[in-house]
């Protein structure tokens, strides 16, 4: 990499955090929220850097971000070792996550499914899991959003074709929401 490939890289990150929706982000936080402050949780979840953004983004909420405060339940569901090999080896790799959705998730519950492509099958297949118990679905995703977006009540879409910014700009949207949640209470 040169000076020129490292300065586009840096311009790529930040037109692609600049494209994002500010109402949409707020909305989201603002349902995540809503839900914490009714009793419900932050369940969340995806495959390989968005399973350990999914546990970033957890961590911030049972945690704390930048203020003291009580620890909010959130969950990722792709932490579990015993779960997911089990799930997968008795069922499938599909069923992974809508297993444990169809275990941990109540009604009113957020939902959060992380894939960059849009197009992870056991990342939608626990969306739908998620719909279909009454939970609010939130989608984070990018390139041109995949099938994630007709499955999500909230498609939030990172408009980069790059798996490593669009990586970038979930844990900035995770930010984003925990500063909301974190104001809010």
């Amino acid at each position: 990499m040169n000076l020129n490939e490292v300065t586009s890289y840096i311009d790529s990150g930040a037109e692609a955090r600049k494209a994002l929706d500010p109402s949409a982000i707020l909305e989201t936080g603002n349902v995540i929220s809503k839900a914490f402050s009714q009793g419900g949780k932050l369940i969340i979840f995806g495959n390989g850097g968005s399973a350990a953004d999914a546990q970033h983004i957890a961590a911030e909420f049972v945690g704390r971000f930048e203020k003291e405060r009580r620890p909010l339940p959130a969950l990722a569901l792709n932490t579990n070792t015993s779960s997911l090999t089990a799930i997968g080896n008795d069922y499938s790799f599909d069923s992974i996550f809508s297993r444990q959705v169809e275990a941990f998730a109540r009604k009113g519950d957020v939902v959060v499914g992380i894939s960059t492509s849009g197009n992870s099958k056991n990342v939608n297949m626990a969306l739908e899991k998620a719909n279909a118990m009454g939970c609010v679905t939130i989608a984070l995703t990018g390139r041109d959003g995949g099938l994630m977006i007709r499955i999500a009540k909230y498609p939030l879409i990172v408009k980069s074709s790059r798996t490593s910014i669009i990586q970038e700009v979930h844990i900035a949207v995770g930010h984003m929401w925990s500063k909301i949640v974190e104001d809010s209470m």
